[in-house]
C-alpha cells in the first residue's frame, strides 16, 4: 500500500491509502484542545492500538486467544485517528474484520482510552437494527472478554434499545441507530460508526449520514464509515473513497477489474487478512471462485462484489462474456486470419465526451478488430483518472488501439473517414449501428463517402439487444472470432454486463456507471451481423433463358 496526500491521485494502485483536502497536515486546533494531553503525548492512534491488542477474540475458531491487529488494521487505526482526520473509510473484502475492528474502537472510545469528554457518546449506525447487532455483539463480545473489575463498570442493555454504557471516567455511552436519519437529530456523538454504508438505502441512508456528519461538528468527533464495495460510482459510499472531501482517510482494498474471479494475487490485495488469519483462507477463497464461475450469473457477480471487493452490481445482471471466455478468443498478431471476404463495421457513436467506437469483422476468417476514439477535451490522463483506470487510456493509445480527434465531441463524418481508412481498401460489406441516432449515421456516411454501403438498424434494447448478444456468444463460444491482444476490448468486455428480464431475454449494459463499454457494443454489433449472414442460405444462380 501506498499513502497519498492528495485528493486526485495521478496514479491509484489497487489497495490505496491516502488523506484528502488540503487541511491534510495541519491539526485541527479545536479538536485537539478537547483531548487529554496524555493523548496527544502517545498519539492517540498509538494508545487506541495498544487498548485493543488487550482485548480478546469474542467468537470463532480463535475465540478467547488475545486480539493481533494486522498491519492493514493498524495501518486504518493511525490514518483514520490522524488529528487531521475527522472521516475515516476503510472498502475491503467480506469477512476481514472490519466491523470487528470497528466495535473494538468503539469500545474504547466509550472508555475514554483517547479522548476523555464526559458524556461520549458512540453510534453504531448500519441500514437496519438486525445488521447494527453485528456490531453490537461484538462490542459485548468484547466486554466479556475483560477483568472483572471492568465488566462491572458497564451495563449493558439487550431489549428495544441496543446500548452499552461505561459508569466511569466520565462516561461513555454506545447505542445502535437504524437507517433513519430523525432518530439522532439533536444528538452529539464523539464516533460514529456506519457499518455497510454501500448497502443503505439511499434516501434514508443519505439522511441519516448528514445527521451523523452534522452532529460530529458539535464535539469534534470523528466517523468511520466501513462497508465492502458498492455496486455502483453512483453511490455514496463510492463517491467517499473516490472523491474524498477534506479531513478524509482513504483505504481501499479493490483489485484492478478484468481480472479472472479466481486470480489469487488479486483475492489478496481484496483480501489481506487471508495471509494474516483472518477470515477466509487462500485455498478457500480459489476455491469459491471456481464454484462461482461454474455458476455465473449472479453468483459470480456477487463473489465479485463482495469478496473480490468490485464494484459489480448483483441485481438480475450477469457478465456478458467472462474475461476467461474473452481471451479464449485472442491470437498472437502473427496467427491472425487474412482480411478475406467482405467486412462488417459495427459502429458505436459516442455522445458529448464520451468515446466513439467501431469494430471490424470478416465472417468468412472470424478476424475482429477494433478502435476507438475519445475527444481531446479533457486529456485521457485525466479521463482516466476519473473514470477510475489510472493510465489505461494512455496505454491503450500507445498501443494504437485508442486516438483523439475533435475538442469536446468526435465529429461523426471525419471520424468515420478515419474508420475506413484504417480498412486500407478492404471491402465494406454493411455498416451497423444503433437506430436511434440513424440520423447522425446517415450524415456521418455520406460526408465518409460511403453512402453505397447499406447501413443496418439495430436496436439495444430487449428485441435486437438479446439476439446479438446470443448471436455474439455463440460465435465466441464456437471459435468463430480472432483477435490480437486488445487492452481496449479487454477493457470493454470487463465492464460490459447484460439485464435480465424475466423472460431471460438480455440486453447490454454497463457493469459501472463510468465503465467504457463502446468497443464491446460495437463488436457485439459486427459479430452479430456477421453471424446472421453466415447462417442465410445461399442464393442460386438464376437460368438464363435464350
Amino acid at each position: 500500500m501506498t499513502s497519498k496526500a492528495s485528493k486526485t491521485p495521478k496514479q491509484r494502485p489497487p489497495a490505496t491509502t491516502r488523506k484528502a483536502g488540503p487541511n491534510a497536515r495541519k491539526p485541527s486546533k479545536g479538536r485537539d484542545r478537547r483531548r487529554d494531553c496524555s493523548a496527544h503525548a502517545h498519539n492517540a492512534s498509538e494508545i487506541a492500538i495498544a487498548f485493543l491488542e488487550t482485548l480478546r477474540i469474542p467468537e470463532g475458531p480463535l475465540a478467547g486467544q488475545p486480539l493481533r491487529l494486522a498491519d492493514y488494521q493498524k495501518q486504518f487505526v493511525r490514518g483514520a485517528l490522524a488529528d487531521d482526520v475527522m472521516v475515516g473509510a476503510l472498502s475491503i473484502g467480506r469477512g476481514n474484520a472490519k466491523t470487528a475492528l470497528a466495535a473494538g474502537l468503539a469500545l474504547g472510545s466509550a472508555m475514554g482510552k483517547w479522548d476523555t469528554q464526559p458524556k461520549r457518546e458512540i453510534i453504531l449506525a448500519a441500514r437496519n437494527r438486525d445488521q447494527a447487532r453485528t456490531a453490537f455483539n461484538f462490542v459485548a463480545g468484547f466486554l466479556q472478554g475483560l477483568p472483572d473489575d471492568d465488566q462491572e463498570r458497564f451495563a449493558v442493555r439487550f431489549g428495544y434499545k441496543l446500548e452499552v454504557e461505561f459508569l466511569d471516567n466520565g462516561g461513555g455511552l454506545i447505542r445502535v441507530v437504524p437507517a433513519d436519519g430523525k432518530s439522532i437529530l439533536g444528538g452529539a456523538p464523539t464516533l460514529a460508526i456506519m457499518d455497510e454504508r454501500a448497502a443503505w438505502e439511499r434516501e434514508k441512508g443519505d439522511n441519516l449520514e448528514n445527521a451523523i456528519l452534522s452532529g460530529l461538528g458539535k464535539r469534534g468527533g470523528r466517523a468511520l464509515i466501513i462497508s465492502t464495495s458498492a455496486p455502483d460510482d453512483a453511490n455514496t459510499f463510492s463517491r467517499w473513497l473516490d472523491d474524498p472531501p477534506p479531513g478524509t482517510y482513504v483505504q481501499e482494498h479493490r483489485p484492478p477489474p478484468g481480472l479472472p474471479a479466481d486470480d489469487l494475487e488479486s483475492l489478496l490485495l481484496a483480501n489481506p487478512g487471508a495471509v494474516e488469519g483472518i477470515g477466509a483462507s487462500p485455498e478457500w477463497l480459489v476455491g469459491q471462485a471456481r464454484r462461482a464461475i461454474a455458476r455465473g450469473g449472479s453468483a459470480l457477480s456477487s463473489f465479485r462484489n463482495l469478496n473480490r471487493n468490485e464494484r459489480v452490481s448483483t441485481e438480475d445482471r450477469s457478465m456478458l462474456v467472462t474475461v476467461d471466455e474473452w481471451m479464449a478468443a485472442e491470437v498472437a498478431p502473427d496467427a491472425l486470419p487474412a482480411r478475406a471476404g467482405p467486412c462488417i463495421l459495427g459502429v458505436d457513436l459516442g455522445g458529448s465526451r464520451s468515446m466513439s467506437a467501431a469494430a471490424f469483422y470478416w465472417p468468412e476468417t472470424g478476424r475482429l478488430e477494433a478502435m476507438g476514439t475519445f475527444p481531446a477535451v479533457p486529456s485521457l490522463a485525466d479521463r482516466g483518472a476519473s473514470d477510475g483506470v489510472s493510465g489505461r487510456y494512455l496505454e491503450m493509445q500507445e498501443r494504437g488501439e485508442l486516438s483523439v480527434m475533435g475538442d469536446n465531441t468526435v465529429p461523426p463524418g471525419p471520424w468515420l473517414a478515419q474508420i475506413v481508412r484504417h480498412l486500407d481498401g478492404a471491402t465494406v460489406a454493411a455498416i451497423v449501428g444503433d437506430r436511434f441516432r440513424y440520423a447522425e449515421f446517415v450524415e456521418a456516411i455520406d460526408k465518409a463517402g460511403l453512402s453505397r454501403v447499406p447501413f443496418i438498424q439495430r436496436g439495444f434494447g430487449w428485441k435486437d439487444g438479446s439476439e446479438d448478444v446470443e448471436r455474439f456468444r455463440r460465435a465466441l463460444f464456437d471459435g468463430e472470432i480472432k483477435v490480437a491482444p486488445s487492452l481496449l476490448l479487454r477493457s470493454a468486455f470487463a465492464d460490459a454486463i447484460v439485464l435480465v428480464d424475466p423472460a431471460q431475454n438480455c440486453k447490454l449494459a454497463k457493469g459501472r456507471s463510468l465503465g467504457r463499454i463502446d468497443a464491446a457494443a460495437a463488436t457485439v454489433l459486427a459479430v452479430a451481423e456477421g453471424m446472421r449472414r453466415k447462417a442465410a442460405p445461399a442464393r442460386k444462380a438464376r437460368a438464363a433463358w435464350v
